[in-house]
């Protein structure tokens, strides 16, 4: 990945992070739990949040002319280890535009 912007915000809703992976832009979700009896937190991620991060995105690909390029949304869950330390779990394309 190369981060293009971190905290994109619009009136619509915000995107952690805009990255490239080759030629395909992607909108990236971090979620994070402080505990693991909070859950994982993927399962964090509502309807509601992904149609959100739908329009986000698109404010962005209309504001840079980019609609025609290939774009994905993939999340970073940031998982806490019983050690105190974390890991960091990546799923791309985990959901599809609406």
């Amino acid at each position: 990945y190369q981060i293009i912007k971190c905290n994109f915000r619009t009136k619509l809703g915000e995107i952690d992070i805009i990255a490239q992976d080759k030629d395909t832009i992607c909108f990236v979700e971090v979620r994070t739990k402080t505990t693991p009896e909070e859950g994982h937190p993927l399962e964090s991620i509502s309807l509601h949040k992904c149609r959100k991060l739908t329009q986000a995105a698109w404010c962005y690909l209309k504001e840079k002319d980019l609609t025609e390029a290939p774009a994905r949304f993939d999340i970073v869950a940031v998982v806490p280890l019983e050690d105190g330390e974390y890991k960091t779990e990546l799923v791309k394309n985990a959901f599809e535009a609406e």
